[in-house]
């Protein structure tokens, strides 16, 4: 029995097989943003340390608490509070107690970003990192990325087609890059959209106002596709 051309590893005269990679790369506009806020505290025992950590923790989280539904994710990453030892002498002598707590917040806001960020930057031995640009994971500039690079592959598979004289039969497989193999997949959103800042402050300083601007983000999407086609004019 003859095997049906179209389940056949490759091509053949009558029906030859062209294979193509399609690419696509968005520019977009970032959805959400990102920033790390560390506080801190230092007292000479215990429980003067996490006394001041714990009112100056509650200080930050009633301050994001604020603005609400701007806030869409907040959370506590790390807390510790370690003892300092001195460092001259035979005997182990505990000089301080250093704590921190890490938090982190995602905002969708970002008028509220900004206004948030300086005021955070204020609060005593409170520092702020970020922001940290990006989509969520449901953006449809994913869908949209993946989308163009079907229409890609479809646009260059004729292309080949079409210099041989040829017509595109019909499409035998389409799969995402590393979909059969061990390289992953690669429809991501780049790191080169994020701007990155640190801001500390204390009760003697003030930080000055913040002007954000969103940066934007590259959306990349690859996939394989192989056609069947029509006798070649050769």
């Amino acid at each position: 029995m003859t095997q049906d051309p179209a389940h056949q590893p490759y091509g053949t005269p009558e029906v030859p097989r062209v294979a193509v990679r399609g690419e696509a790369r968005l520019e977009v506009d970032p959805e959400i943003a990102r920033i790390g806020i560390t506080v801190t505290a230092r007292g000479t025992d215990r429980r003067t340390a996490l006394e001041d950590l714990t009112r100056r923790n509650n200080t930050v989280l009633d301050l994001v608490k604020s603005y609400g539904d701007a806030i869409e994710k907040l959370e506590t990453g790390a807390f510790s509070i370690n003892p300092e030892l001195t460092r001259h002498g035979r005997a182990e002598r505990i000089r301080a107690y250093h704590g921190t707590v890490r938090i982190t917040a995602e905002l969708g806001d970002f008028t509220a970003l900004g206004e948030l960020t300086t005021r955070l930057a204020d609060l005593e031995l409170t520092s702020v990192d970020g922001p940290w640009w990006a989509l969520r994971p449901t953006s449809p500039a994913h869908g949209e990325a993946r989308r163009q690079a079907v229409l890609e592959a479809v646009q260059r598979a004729r292309e080949y087609a079409t210099a041989l004289g040829a017509d595109l039969a019909a499409l035998v497989e389409l799969a995402d890059l590393g979909a059969e193999g061990a390289l992953p997949f690669q429809s991501t959103t780049t790191g080169a959209g994020m701007r990155t800042m640190a801001f500390s402050a204390t009760d003697e300083t003030t930080a000055p106002p913040l002007d954000l601007e969103p940066q934007r983000q590259t959306v990349h999407a690859q996939v394989n596709a192989r056609f069947t086609m029509t006798p070649p004019q050769l």
